[in-house]
């Protein structure tokens, strides 16, 4: 007895998957993509990555690499197999058995969702579609994008989900720069438009990475991924709060996290900072507040949060600006340095990273900015403006030359002792300034 055309064409996709023989098409090689196509490749799978920046594309084929977590040795050996290649040619996806979209999903100018490069890239596929594809979506996203943004325009060249073609949504859980956690050990969540998108989603990801973790729906699992950093975004909120509140009473909030955390249940530490950064704590929560109120409600503590959190800057610059007036000056004119221009420590991305609106907000205020960073060689972008600047060399002789020195990322160089023993007023942000060098004022902000 024959098997019907769907199974078929399931039937005919798996057996791909399985063998290894199923072409693999990642569209964006950034920070989540790219570790993708090493896998892959690692895995045996042919594969193709997609980008529109030729520059990157160019580099990856020459074996080199843009992200500094990520060795040019891992990429050389990658790229040296004649089944994988990097191009910004989307005619290559008619080639691929497996699509995997991993594009940005930032925020609008009134902080609503911004879904154009999902929606390029679906009309991108869409005009290459053919029947027996598995296009599955990682960037987060609010409840209902892949069934309403993805399904329709694949539908709309007669083709039927589930049957033709199939989709899923599996949230991308990258950390850069974690060295316990990486794209393999960390658990994948797989959802499906339906059960045998499901199948197909989950055979992919089960033959690169430990462990899939299958839920019931594409809209479960982009709403795990929003859960996942709307928790993280309420707590910082919650820690840099108490930050202001314990500095106002004279208390010591890193002291009080401290003692807090010995105890063995119910309570995670999280720290205070100068704000937010990187792509996904800045702007996914806003993903759900803009979808809750399509819906008739509003989620007031992510909104609560976000408050908090984008105040941070503007309380670090203000504490800033105190400090410089008791040592007897301005902040018109004063010297300033920025240590840290990545969002988090030992890496080089600085997407959305509040040091850039630490740098402006002073610079607003008279102050003569400069910024120190070993990963970030350039300031290529501001908030507002692009600030033109280069990094300081990282050496206790240059780093106290400044009127005040303000640590905005804790890189594990910035903790040496040695580095502050030239300078005379430090706004410590992250708790990592020494504070029993003479001559060296420690304020915390």
């Amino acid at each position: 007895m024959t098997a019907p055309p769907e199974t078929q064409t399931l039937d005919t996709l798996l057996d791909s998957i399985r063998t290894r023989t199923a072409r693999v098409g990642i569209i964006g090689l950034g920070y989540v993509g790219l570790p993708l196509v090493l896998l892959f490749e690692e895995a045996g799978f042919p594969v193709i990555g997609i980008d529109v920046d030729t520059k990157k594309t160019e580099m990856l084929n020459r074996g080199e690499t843009y992200i500094r977590h990520i060795g040019s040795e891992r990429i050389a050996k990658a790229f040296a197999n004649e089944k994988v290649s990097a191009t910004t040619d989307f005619d290559r996806l008619a080639d691929c058995d497996v699509i995997i979209i991993c594009v940005p999903t930032p925020l609008g100018t009134h902080r609503e969702p911004d879904l154009k490069y999902i929606r390029i890239t679906a009309e991108e596929i869409t005009r290459r579609l053919r029947p027996g594809q598995l296009v599955v979506l990682e960037s987060t996203t609010y409840p209902g994008t892949t069934r309403e943004e993805l399904v329709p325009r694949f539908e709309s060249k007669g083709l039927v989900c589930g049957r033709d073609f199939f989709v899923g949504f599996s949230p991308e859980r990258e950390d850069p720069g974690n060295e316990r956690f990486n794209t393999r050990n960390i658990p994948k969540v797989v959802g499906g438009i339906d059960a045998p998108s499901l199948l197909a989603a989950t055979e992919v990801y089960g033959s690169i990475v430990d462990r899939v973790v299958p839920v019931s729906s594409t809209e479960i699992a982009e709403s795990a991924k929003l859960l996942e950093n709307i928790f993280r975004a309420v707590n910082i909120a919650l820690v840099n709060e108490m930050k202001v509140v314990f500095e106002r009473m004279g208390i010591d909030v890193w002291e009080v996290i401290e003692a807090a955390k010995t105890k063995p249940f119910g309570f995670m530490p999280f720290y205070p900072g100068p704000g937010l950064g990187g792509h996904c704590i800045p702007l996914d929560p806003f993903y759900l507040t803009w979808k809750a109120a399509e819906y008739g409600t509003w989620a007031r503590f992510i909104e609560l949060a976000g408050e908090i959190n984008t105040s941070m800057p503007r309380y670090v610059v203000d504490r800033t600006v105190e400090a410089i007036n008791k040592h007897g000056k301005s902040i018109v004119g004063a010297t300033v340095l920025v240590m840290g221009l990545s969002y988090k420590p030992d890496i080089d991305d600085d997407r959305e990273s509040p040091s850039f609106e630490l740098i402006e907000m002073l610079q607003e205020r008279g102050a003569i900015v400069s910024y120190c960073d070993p990963f970030v060689p350039q300031a290529r972008r501001g908030r507002k403006h692009d600030l033109g600047l280069q990094s300081i060399p990282c050496t206790a002789d240059e780093i106290g030359k400044y009127d005040a020195v303000v640590v905005s990322t804790p890189h594990t160089a910035f903790r040496d002792p040695e580095l502050w023993s030239k300078v005379r007023l430090a706004v410590d942000t992250r708790n990592i300034v020494p504070r029993n060098l003479p001559g060296l004022d420690v304020v915390r902000a």
